[in-house]
């Protein structure tokens, strides 16, 4: 036996026990390693997220419109100006046009919402901020805003796309998109989006939407024969240019309807699925 020296407890072990658990450190939670669920952010934290929030540097309005309203013009800017770039390189075959379209949207959605995903949220998008006001992480006055900010924004995008390649600043487009299966296509388009961002934010990786947004994105102009516009905004951008992209005045009305009925769809499935986490109870 090993001696004991005097005024040891020889039953004390090497490290005093600690009956409080791990330290927490100020400003994180605390997750039991046990409990394979994501963490659920809060209400208060979405509302500062990418896509679901006005931006996490919390700047004024001003600001946040100033960032939807140049980040939706160069979304539109990049949908435009690639087409007409695809359509010149690549004479003759539509395929490749679509797949060098949906390449340089894909690459410019990934880029922009990085760009200004703190500053505003990175919306680029009317759906995107109704839907999120309908869950509560925004307010009525900073959605409408921000609807017409992104309106405006793309407008400007178009016409400049237009100027970018030696064309009148308004060509009003003459490409008639009107047909069910071309609706369809947009209504598909547009909630799975929304789920997707929704998807990404409300259970902790909302630093994977950038990618996210741009690979799906890109893939759905494949998949959908509207070749996924799910967006008002660059809906109504697209009818000033009469190029690869654009769509025709009078076929614009519908895509849009489509599109903002898609919220209402989306709204309950982003409940559905996503609903806010609830503590555990011990059985009785």
């Amino acid at each position: 036996m090993t001696a004991v020296p005097p005024g040891v407890d020889p039953s004390a072990g090497d490290a005093p026990d600690d009956d409080d658990g791990p330290a927490s450190i100020p400003g994180l939670a605390v997750t039991d390693v046990s409990d394979p669920r994501p963490e659920v952010p809060t209400d208060d934290a979405l509302s500062h997220e990418v896509e679901s929030g006005t931006g996490a540097l919390r700047l004024d309005l001003t600001r946040r419109l100033a960032a939807e309203a140049l980040g939706t013009g160069l979304l539109v800017m990049a949908v435009v100006g690639s087409g007409i770039a695809a359509s010149r390189l690549s004479t003759g075959d539509v395929g490749l046009q679509l797949l060098e379209n949906a390449a340089a949207t894909g690459a410019a959605l990934v880029g922009l919402i990085l760009m200004f995903g703190a500053v505003s949220g990175a919306h680029f998008n009317p759906v995107v901020s109704l839907l999120d006001r309908l869950l509560g992480t925004t307010t009525t006055r900073d959605t409408g805003l921000y609807v017409v900010a992104q309106v405006i924004g793309g407008c400007l995008g178009a016409m400049l796309a237009n100027l970018m390649f030696d064309l009148p600043a308004i060509t009003l487009s003459t490409h008639d998109r009107s047909s069910g299966a071309l609706w369809l296509s947009e209504l598909v388009a547009t909630v799975t989006l929304l789920l997707l961002i929704q998807g990404c934010v409300r259970t902790g990786r909302a630093a994977v939407i950038p990618f996210a947004v741009g690979a799906w994105i890109g893939g759905a102009y494949f998949f959908t024969s509207s070749t996924s516009f799910a967006n008002p905004a660059v809906t109504v951008a697209r009818t000033l240019t009469d190029t690869f992209s654009g769509i025709a005045p009078s076929s614009a009305p519908m895509f849009v309807v489509v599109q903002l009925a898609a919220v209402g769809v989306a709204y309950p499935l982003v409940r559905l699925f996503y609903p806010h986490q609830q503590p555990d109870t011990e059985a009785t």
